[in-house]
């Protein structure tokens, strides 16, 4: 009974780090190839909602993985105590006689504590299964605890360097059932009648029908549930390997207000799509640290571009440093929002860099009639805390403000700013220029909103505009905001398939 309550969770365990290794490999190396992601466009826009859940996936996934090591850990333990006590007599006879059968050539025996002197914490740290289950089980806890979001925002070369033990924790899992812990009963010849021989030990390879019982350690398969992954995982590290010994070259470095960097890059073969990212490496500050960076360039363009605000030790040192490493690009849910009508973009601080990229890519193929561009609107907002941190992107509202004013499309756009954080003394500073043309923060005509956005206000404004189109709502920014924005798209979804859909996207790293 134990044993098969084991193998039941050996299977389950099997089939969760399956799943964990194969999206793994579709998190890590899908994204690279953003094709796939349209190969996949004829299923649905819902298949690639799914995909964009891909973190979250790979989470849940993870905390199965850690529940069902907790109870597979537990079920050892009780087992391991169980054994020791039938080896010491402590139950009943029959479960002495199997607890004593001999060791012949490892094929027979049942009870893996072999002596009375073999202790549980001897038989753990003394067997192959026992020493690579202490190894895989503290590497699971140091992947979980430094993958939490307050060690993975401030220390995120802690959470780094420790997500890789999942090394450490896979090829302990490969080594760990070759120890054949879990033993089950062969068939023998004649066969072993249990139910009549059960009471009659004594009696045991004496009669025909009860010869001596036959036990044996299952095959190890947990190699036969990663191969496949783990190859497929070789190859992605290799070809990262390749990307990464490509040159980059600089074409502008601009420091921007707020501490904030923005780097155009080139790079020979690159090529990308709205909303995507990339990862940073710069050799002078660590070989192996990789940073992840949504490029606010167009595909249009002749470059690739990441603005990088300074928050910790590595942004800081980058400032100073012209080598660097790209990997990339990754896909995001924002490559879809060509895929809707109408869209909402919606960005709190920095998360404004995904959608720089998409305005620009936009504009591009709305005053070149691209015939492949399915938006005709876009509503955009941007909040943020700090007065000049809106200076660095004003230069391309301002010139898409002039462009669209120009060409008599002023109704394409329609942006609004949010100064979510101001004293006193700006306070009176806007007061005094009030009646001015331009923004007295941004210079644009549009004048900037202080406070935050009155959510519903604008839903019903965008559901009032366009009584029929399917709205694509993508937001790069906290949590909180997710969760407000993600049930207004559900709240003001008309029930009437002929009219506003709302479809809430979110970018994750």
């Amino acid at each position: 009974m134990t044993s098969s309550w084991l193998d039941l969770q050996v299977v389950w365990m099997a089939i969760n780090i399956f799943l964990f290794l194969w999206f793994y490999f579709f998190y890590d190396l899908g994204d690279q190839f953003f094709y796939t992601r349209h190969i996949l466009g004829c299923c649905g826009r819902t298949m690639r909602k799914q995909l964009d859940k891909n973190i979250s996936f790979h989470k849940l996934v993870a905390y199965m993985i850690g529940l069902m090591t907790a109870v597979h850990t537990i079920a050892h333990f009780l087992n391991v105590e169980w054994y020791y006590n039938s080896r010491l007599g402590k139950y009943d006879d029959l479960s002495m006689a199997l607890s004593s059968l001999d060791d012949s050539g490892n094929t027979t025996f049942l009870n893996p504590i072999r002596s009375t002197t073999t202790t549980p914490t001897l038989l753990v740290f003394t067997s192959v299964a026992g020493i690579t289950g202490v190894i895989i089980t503290l590497s699971l806890i140091l992947i979980i605890t430094s993958s939490m979001e307050v060690i993975r925002r401030s220390y995120f070369e802690v959470f780094w360097f420790t997500h890789h033990l999942f090394i450490v924790f896979f090829a302990g899992l490969v080594i760990h059932g070759a120890g054949r812990i879990v033993r089950s009963q062969t068939t023998t010849n004649p066969p072993h009648n249990a139910t009549f021989c059960k009471d009659r030990i004594d009696d045991w390879g004496k009669i025909q029908e009860c010869p001596v019982p036959q036990f044996a350690g299952g095959f190890p398969q947990t190699w036969m549930w990663v191969i496949g992954p783990m190859i497929l995982y070789v190859c992605e590290r290799l070809l990262r390997f390749i990307r990464y010994m490509q040159t980059v070259k600089y074409r502008k470095i601009v420091i921007r207000p707020s501490k904030v960097l923005e780097l155009q890059l080139v790079k020979n073969g690159f090529k990308m799509d709205v909303g995507q990212y990339v990862f940073l490496n710069c050799p002078a500050i660590s070989q192996l640290e990789w940073h992840p960076f949504t490029m606010t360039s167009a595909p249009e363009e002749d470059f690739f571009s990441v603005h990088i605000r300074s928050v910790g030790d590595w942004t800081q040192k980058l400032i100073s440093i012209v080598e660097m490493g790209v990997d990339g690009p990754f896909g995001t849910a924002s490559e879809d929002v060509f895929d809707y009508e109408v869209a909402m973009l919606v960005g709190a601080g920095i998360g404004v860099t995904p959608f720089a990229s998409i305005l620009k890519s936009i504009w591009y193929k709305f005053k070149d009639s691209n015939p492949k561009l399915r938006t005709r609107k876009i509503y955009f907002y941007w909040l943020c805390r700090e007065t000049h941190a809106f200076e660095w992107f004003a230069d391309l509202l301002q010139l898409l403000e002039r462009e669209m004013e120009e060409r008599g499309m002023g109704s394409f756009l329609t942006y609004k700013l949010y100064l979510t954080g101001w004293d006193q003394s700006h306070a009176n500073h806007v007061m005094v220029h009030a009646d001015a043309d331009t923004d007295v923060v941004t210079g644009l005509k549009q004048k900037t909103n202080y406070g935050r956005p009155n959510w519903d206000k604008e839903f019903e404004q965008v559901r009032k505009e366009n009584p029929t189109s399917v709205v694509g709502t993508f937001l790069c920014g906290p949590a909180v905001l997710a969760t407000v924005l993600s049930k207004k798209c559900v709240k003001y979804t008309d029930v009437d398939p002929r009219k506003t859909k709302f479809y809430f996207n979110k970018e994750n790293f």
